[in-house]
C-alpha cells in the first residue's frame, strides 16, 4: 500500500512537469498499462479468453470511454490550478458514485450524507479561493470535478465488467479502448503523439510506471487481501502525498485558505467511502 500511495502521489506533480500534450501522456500510459498486462492475460488466463463473448466486453468498453474522458478533463486541470486543488477535487469520485446509487434507489446512511456535505463545502471553499486567484484556476477546478464525474462512470462500469471478467482481462480491454479513444481525440485536435524531447519521454515512462503500474495495479492486487473499503480510504492519501511532492519538485505552495477546503474534501470523501462500502472503487484514475 505504501508503494502504491507513493506511485499515485507522484502522478500529478510529474504530469505538471511535462511539456508534451496531455492527450499524448494519457495515450502512452494507457497503452503501456495494457501492454504490460497482456502477457499475464495470454499466459495465465487463456480459458478466460476462450470463454469470452462480445456482450461480456461491453462494460469494459464503456469503462474505457469514461476513463478517456476522465484523463481528457483532469490532466489539463493540473496546468490551470494547483496540484493540491486538482488532486483533491478529482478524488471526489466516491461522492458521485454514492449519489448515483441514491438516484438508483439505494438508501444512503446518515454518515454518507454527512460526508457529502463536508465534501461539497470543501469544493465550494477551494472554488471560492480560486475565484480570487484567477478565472483560469477556477476553470481548472471545474475540469478536475468533471474528471471526477467521468471517473465515477469508469468505476461503475468497471465494477460491472469485473463481475464477468478477471482483473487483467478487464484492464487490457479498458486501457486499450481508452488509448484508442485518446488517439482519435488527439488526431481530431491536432495534438502529436510522438516527437517529444528525451526529458518528456522519461517523464511519460515514469508516470506510466508510478501511476499506471505501481499505483493502479498494486491497488487492484490489494483488493482481495484488504478489501475495497480500505483500498479506497488509502487512496485518499494521494492528496497530501501529491501536495508534498509538488512542494519538493515544483516548489508549488497552494493558497493557505484553500488548505481547509482540501482537508474537508478528504475527510468528507473518507466518510462517504467508509459508510457506503463501495464494491469496486479500486483505481483512483490519476
Amino acid at each position: 500500500m505504501a508503494v502504491a500511495v507513493v506511485g499515485i502521489s507522484l502522478s500529478a506533480p510529474l504530469t505538471t512537469m511535462l511539456a508534451a500534450p496531455m492527450l499524448a501522456l494519457a495515450f502512452w500510459r494507457n497503452l503501456g498499462g495494457a501492454a504490460a498486462l497482456l502477457p499475464v492475460l495470454l499466459l495465465r488466463e487463456r480459458r478466460t479468453i476462450a470463454g469470452l463473448r462480445p456482450r461480456d466486453l461491453t462494460s469494459s468498453v464503456v469503462a474505457g470511454v469514461f476513463l478517456a474522458a476522465h484523463f481528457a478533463a483532469w490532466l489539463p486541470s493540473l496546468s490551470m490550478t494547483t496540484v493540491a486543488a486538482s488532486t483533491a477535487l478529482v478524488t471526489t469520485t466516491p461522492v458521485w458514485t454514492a449519489l448515483a446509487a441514491r438516484v438508483s434507489g439505494v438508501r444512503l446512511p446518515a454518515a454518507t450524507w454527512a460526508g457529502l456535505v463536508l465534501a461539497v463545502l470543501g469544493v465550494a471553499l477551494i472554488a471560492g479561493v480560486d475565484v480570487t486567484v484567477s478565472l483560469r484556476a477556477l476553470a481548472g477546478d471545474g475540469l478536475a470535478l468533471l474528471g471526477a464525474l467521468c471517473a465515477g462512470g469508469y468505476v461503475l462500469a468497471g465494477a460491472r465488467a469485473r463481475q464477468r471478467l478477471s482483473t487483467s482481462a478487464y484492464a487490457v480491454v479498458c486501457y486499450s479502448v481508452c488509448a484508442v479513444a485518446i488517439a482519435v481525440a488527439a488526431v481530431a485536435v491536432g495534438n502529436p503523439l510522438v516527437g517529444f524531447s528525451g526529458r518528456d519521454w522519461l517523464l511519460i515512462a515514469a508516470i506510466t510506471v508510478c501511476a499506471q503500474l505501481l499505483g493502479h495495479t498494486l491497488f487492484n492486487l490489494l483488493l482481495s487481501s484488504v478489501g475495497p473499503t480500505m483500498v479506497s480510504l488509502v487512496i485518499l492519501l494521494e492528496v497530501p502525498g501529491a501536495l508534498l511532492f509538488a512542494l519538493v519538485l515544483l516548489q508549488q505552495v497552494p493558497p493557505l485558505l484553500a488548505l481547509p477546503g482540501v482537508a474537508l474534501v478528504v475527510v468528507g470523501v473518507g466518510l462517504v467511502v467508509r459508510a457506503s462500502r463501495p464494491a469496486g472503487l479500486a483505481e483512483p484514475g490519476t
